[in-house]
């Protein structure tokens, strides 16, 4: 499952009809929107990149809209890879596997791979 914010472009007099075009629509979820500078904030989710890309599409098409662009990503896949790589990964210093090593006792040095925590 993908989700993706989305900001919508308006001129200022279509915010409010653009806002209930967008409530109304099954293809996107609204959370925002701030008349003054015509931008409107909405979520999109898929089960991949090319349905977000359709549904960003459709937005687009909603009369009034100037521009709709993806600016934040969330994919379960990539976070799941990017998890598997931090249990398993050779780049995860011992300590921070270690259940016996209190918080308080972690002195930080700025980088964990390259330093000698003393540990």
């Amino acid at each position: 499952m993908n989700i993706s914010s989305i900001v919508v472009q308006v001129r200022q007099e279509y915010v409010d009809e653009v806002v209930e075009a967008l409530k109304a629509a099954d293809f996107c979820e609204y959370h925002f929107h701030d008349k003054s500078i015509g931008k409107i904030i909405v979520t999109v989710e898929g089960e991949g990149v090319s349905e977000e890309i359709a549904k960003v599409k459709k937005i687009q098409e909603v009369p009034h809209v100037i521009a709709a662009d993806m600016m934040m990503a969330y994919s379960e896949e990539e976070l799941e890879k990017e998890r598997s790589k931090l249990e398993t990964g050779p780049n995860i210093p011992e300590m921070l596997n270690d259940d016996s090593l209190r918080a308080e006792d972690i002195v930080y040095h700025g980088d964990l791979k390259h330093k000698n925590l003393g540990f």
